[in-house]
């Protein structure tokens, strides 16, 4: 019976040259590797960045594997919920600052573990946005960048027009002028250029909504974004200056070409409103010479609008799954993390001192943002699909059906309203 401790040592003495091996090749154990999963939205730049990310985490944690799996931006929220329900859900996932509220009622997000991630330190680190991801004291996700507006504009169509290419317009008075000496008709009457590219389901009901109702004295929001208030009397001017760029002074058209991005693209819309996340597409246009400014102003009245997609850890990561969700949300929001999100994607670094150097705030591209981000707002969101739509339904009925201004701002507050405390109500 003496064979049994002798067995025992050998199988030790494997053990311990196992472990030995194991460190000679770098210390890493394939059998204890842990895999998570990162879940986005298709958005070409935004993907290409996120699979730098993951290459460069995955040198310095070499016991962590991270899966990048995106969805269509439509389709992106039905597929968590699915995913939560079957349960399968990513160790992080991305999401809009503005659907944080949805995501906890259903449950999709955990707080952020306020040892691993102070409050404190985000507080003083990263822009005062970021608050729009605390919840009762508690952070649920942290942004790897943040957004704000400006004004693209076509330097060559400005030169053809007439117009100065290195004096863009800095007062909506200004950006009509500039709109009506770059649109062209044909001899039906049908826009072949327009001055502006005008598409509400983008970015112009943020400009509408969010920026041009403060720059006429307004709010969108009561502070806690519980209440609408934009059917005031500066809601009726924001709204009333919208439509006229198409309805009076004819410089753009909604729908043409479908989106204003791609008739910026083409070289046929002399300027478009448009995010930060557009400066890596746009700086793929070879045939013509764009840039950029801070939004013109409304009786001197500067506003923007500051927002982010943040990633947050799932609900149900637990364990070592939790562990490598944590360390991958650490790097992810990291200033490493976020210049190869500037370089890539665009987007400002939501970290202060990554974002506020000398060569961004003075860069003629990224410096418009960057100085915007001093006078933005990020009104809390509730629902942020369902909140735009109200804002594309309102335009379309003042543009296609001749809705008297006043009222279709009453009914877009009202079922707007409804939206909100729909939310409440969960």
């Amino acid at each position: 019976m003496t064979f049994l401790p002798s067995f025992r040592n050998l199988v030790r003495a494997l053990a311990v040259s196992a472990t030995a091996a194991g460190a000679l090749l770098g210390g890493h154990n394939p059998a204890a590797a842990v895999e998570i999963q990162y879940w986005q939205y298709v958005f070409d730049t935004r993907v290409q960045a996120m699979t730098e990310v993951i290459k460069t985490f995955e040198a310095e944690n070499p016991g962590i594997t991270v899966k990048q799996v995106t969805f269509p931006y439509a389709d992106y929220q039905t597929r968590l919920i699915a995913a939560r329900a079957a349960g399968r859900s990513p160790e992080v996932m991305q999401l809009f600052y503005g659907w944080l509220d949805t995501f906890i009622s259903g449950r999709l997000v955990q707080p952020l573990s306020p040892t691993a991630f102070k409050a404190e330190e985000i507080e003083k680190e990263f822009f005062p946005i970021v608050s729009a991801m605390k919840r009762d004291g508690k952070y649920f996700g942290l942004p790897t960048a943040v957004r704000s507006m400006a004004l693209f504009y076509n330097k060559d169509m400005f030169a053809k027009a007439g117009l100065d290419p290195e004096k863009p317009p800095r007062t909506i008075e200004e950006l009509v002028a500039a709109g009506k000496a770059m649109t062209k008709l044909d001899n039906a009457g049908n826009f072949t250029q327009v001055g502006m590219a005008l598409d509400i389901a983008r970015q112009d009901h943020n400009w509408w909504r969010e920026i041009l109702v403060r720059q006429y004295g307004g709010e969108s929001y009561s502070p806690d974004g519980a209440k609408v208030a934009y059917n005031t009397e500066a809601g009726r001017k924001a709204l009333q200056f919208y439509v006229d760029l198409q309805k009076v002074h004819k410089i753009g058209r909604e729908g043409f070409m479908d989106e204003g991005q791609a008739a910026f693209r083409a070289g046929l819309a002399g300027m478009v409103v448009d995010g930060t996340f557009r400066i890596a597409s746009y700086k793929t246009i070879k045939n013509f010479t764009w840039g950029v400014v801070e939004l013109p102003t409304v009786n001197g009245n500067k506003a923007n609008f500051g927002s982010y997609f943040a990633n947050a850890i799932s609900a149900g990561a637990t364990g070592e799954k939790l562990a490598a969700a944590e360390k991958f949300l650490a790097f992810v929001s990291s200033p490493k993390a976020m210049n190869i999100w500037l370089e890539k994607v665009g987007e400002l670094p939501a970290r202060r001192a990554v974002a506020l150097t000398d060569a961004n705030v003075n860069d003629p591209v990224y410096g418009p943002f960057i100085r915007a981000l001093d006078y933005s707002s990020t009104p809390p969101m509730t629902d942020e699909l369902a909140q735009r739509q109200v804002s594309i339904d309102l335009i379309n009925t003042v543009l296609l059906k001749d809705t008297p201004i006043a009222d279709a701002l009453k009914v877009a507050a009202e079922r707007e309203q409804a939206v909100l405390d729909k939310a409440k109500a969960k």
